[in-house]
């Protein structure tokens, strides 16, 4: 009967042992997903701005491409471009 009761708490211990090991496991799992998901979120705003900026360059180049092909010319503003018609 002494060898029951050992093998009892031994498997006790055991599953005390991964619950915490499970427990631990969990927590690192989190913490990965959480790192991932803020390093995708900092990739997402990137690109955002990267697109944005992107297409206002490509606009601003469309105007003076427009402006030019009209026969005009376009004179710097002080915070606009103006096409000047010749």
């Amino acid at each position: 009967m002494t060898d029951l009761n050992k093998s009892n708490n031994t498997d006790h211990t055991n599953s005390a042992n991964e619950q915490l090991l499970n427990a631990v496991d969990n927590n690192v799992n989190s913490q990965q997903v959480s790192i991932k998901a803020w390093s995708q979120k900092l990739l997402v705003v990137i690109l955002c701005i990267a697109s944005f900026y992107g297409g206002w360059k490509s606009y601003e180049s469309n105007m003076v491409n427009d402006c030019t092909a009209n026969g005009g010319q376009m004179i710097e503003g002080k915070k606009t471009m103006i096409c000047q018609l010749s």
